[in-house]
């Protein structure tokens, strides 16, 4: 079945208007991070009108996924994640142009920000690639919506959206005030929890990263953090508070 994108985006009309869906249509939104938080916040710009999105991960599906990512499904374990969001989106919005990339955001290999990208979503683990994709789109004036730290939480209703030097209780963002300060970067709009960290358990048979148990989390607190992450992007980019 043919399905127009005036058909799909009926019941956004009824809450944006058409000159909002006509920068939606033309905006260009680059997402790192195909994991929890990113994901969900893949899912809800395609399906929010965004004319054209590039997704960047290189990690494939694994079983410890399946409490809280989209992509993570018994029949797709061992899958590229960006494969099997690229055909959940090619689906949910057929008409968006969608460009795929199969690498991890790093310093010293770091995936080029297209020419025409006009907002940028950080989904992405590693301060160091943190630090240096907001540099990056700093220097190009390109906005930027970066999500701190969601594992080990519970609560999803002590995330928040705000600049990152008005943050408070996240040992995430407290790094990453300290050293955005250093490379002269005034302000960061992100997406963080109020909540303390929990202490996680440590059953037999836990999952390790970086030879420590790996961060505890539930399907409630990364997805809505992507989809809070979403709704930001839509409000810059349809200038939401003009």
């Amino acid at each position: 079945m043919s399905i127009t994108r005036e058909q799909r985006l009926n019941r956004s009309a009824l809450l944006l208007r058409p000159d909002q869906l006509d920068k939606l249509k033309n905006a260009h939104v680059l997402l790192l991070g195909l994991g929890g938080v990113g994901s969900y916040a893949a899912e809800a710009i395609a399906r929010n009108g965004v004319g054209k999105l590039t997704i960047v991960d290189s990690d494939d599906v694994a079983p410890s996924n399946l409490n809280r990512q989209l992509p993570a499904l018994a029949s797709t374990i061992g899958r590229q994640k960006t494969e099997v969001v690229a055909e959940r989106l090619r689906d949910a919005a057929p008409d968006m142009e969608l460009q795929v990339i199969d690498q991890f955001y790093l310093p010293e290999t770091p995936v080029d920000i297209p020419e025409d990208c006009t907002l940028v979503l950080d989904a992405i683990d590693t301060i160091s690639s943190k630090l240096h994709l907001a540099q990056k789109c700093t220097e190009r004036g390109i906005p930027l919506v970066s999500c701190m730290g969601m594992g080990n939480r519970l609560n999803p209703t002590m995330i928040r959206i705000g600049d990152i030097f008005e943050t408070s209780g996240c040992p995430l963002c407290r790094v990453m005030r300290r050293e955005l300060r250093k490379r002269g970067i005034p302000s960061l709009r992100c997406v963080y929890s109020v909540e303390e960290a929990l202490s996680p358990n440590a059953p037999e048979g836990a999952e390790t990263k970086g030879g420590r148990t790996a961060p505890g989390s539930v399907a409630f607190v990364p997805s809505v953090a992507g989809l809070y992450m979403a709704y930001e992007a839509v409000r810059i980019l349809c200038g939401l508070d003009e």
